[in-house]
């Protein structure tokens, strides 16, 4: 039960339409994005007002300050996550947000469907 817990957890905050996928330059297999930009933009938070899903998931709706402050107690997420938010969008770095945990598993589920369909190019 946890792990599949955990699962959808994680496919709501990476696996979804709005998170980036970069891929690295063929040339030196480096992504050319700083690693705090890379990891804005390839995470995703939900339901980060839900004080029920961050007790549920413990803290782990708030995966954009998970990655960037692995070292800070999860209790904080959501003080620093204003902040974030806001320094994110100072320095033009996109910040998403899915206000609910339904919203982020109807994105997976068109990502997951777009992924399925053939490519077209």
């Amino acid at each position: 039960m946890m792990g599949t817990a955990l699962s959808v957890v994680f496919q709501v905050a990476h696996c979804v339409e709005e998170a980036e996928f970069p891929v690295p330059r063929a040339s030196t297999g480096r992504i050319d994005h700083a690693w705090a930009v890379h990891q804005a933009e390839t995470t995703v938070d939900f339901a980060r007002r839900s004080r029920l899903v961050t007790w549920l998931v413990g803290g782990l709706n708030f995966q954009t300050e998970h990655h960037l402050f692995p070292r800070i107690s999860h209790v904080n997420y959501p003080a620093i996550s204003t902040l974030v938010e806001e320094t994110c969008r100072d320095f033009g770095i996109r910040y998403t947000e899915f206000t609910s945990f339904r919203a982020g598993m109807a994105s997976h589920f068109r990502w997951l469907r777009r992924m399925g369909m053939p490519n077209t190019t």
